[in-house]
């Protein structure tokens, strides 16, 4: 029986990839070239840790909260499903239920079928208040959104990152699923060990159950 193939979520870290507005853009250049040192390349990156598919710490939007060296790493791998949520402004309990999450510990949620990564989307699905909870209810730990954010560009509040830290729901954004099928899968999304970080790119992948 022929093993099921790790299926590539995370966008590709390059120099033309859109960045959160006013965000430190992804740079990747070589600093010395194999023929300055004569053995090899060396190449060096500037970016956000919120550049392209990426966790959020808590440390992100609350001062108390755990920062990046300080999560349990079993967040990030492990059993997830994938369900198909676009044609919403946004997303809450309510669009949620009918999908029968009990149980599901990591939930994606895909909510677009198309994007350009090279562009910041004027619009994007963004979750209510009431997610946190629900999800909480349901025994979901880790949350995934094909989006920059589960809050609105310009949210000073930032009503769902908070919902979601108050109920043990941790942030995984900016996924790529429109090529993905709803269903069970394998995750595997880890964040780098950045000491006193408040986020990490990450190289997510799934693979069917």
């Amino acid at each position: 029986m022929e093993k099921k193939k790790w299926i590539d979520i995370s966008q590709p870290l390059t120099n033309e990839m859109a960045v959160w507005p006013g965000d430190t853009p992804f740079s990747f250049q070589l600093s010395y070239t194999k023929e300055q040192t004569g053995s090899v390349n060396i190449g060096q990156i500037t970016t956000s840790v919120h550049s392209g598919t990426h966790i959020d710490a808590p440390f992100h939007f609350d001062h108390e909260g755990k920062k990046v060296h300080e999560l349990d790493i079993d967040l990030y791998i492990g059993t997830a499903r994938v369900i198909d949520v676009t044609g919403y402004e946004s997303v809450g309990r309510a669009e949620l239920e009918p999908f029968g999450i009990e149980g599901v510990p990591r939930l994606l949620l895909r909510t677009m079928t198309d994007r350009d990564l090279t562009v910041f989307p004027e619009k994007y699905t963004v979750l209510r208040e009431d997610v946190g909870p629900y999800l909480k209810e349901k025994g979901v730990r880790l949350l995934g959104i094909d989006t920059p954010s589960v809050d609105p560009v310009d949210s000073k509040k930032m009503l769902a990152h908070h919902s979601l830290h108050e109920n043990d729901v941790f942030i995984l954004e900016n996924i790529v699923l429109e090529k993905v099928e709803p269903g069970n899968y394998e995750l595997i999304a880890l964040p780098l060990a950045i000491e006193g970080a408040d986020g990490s790119p990450v190289r997510a992948v799934i693979r069917p159950i």
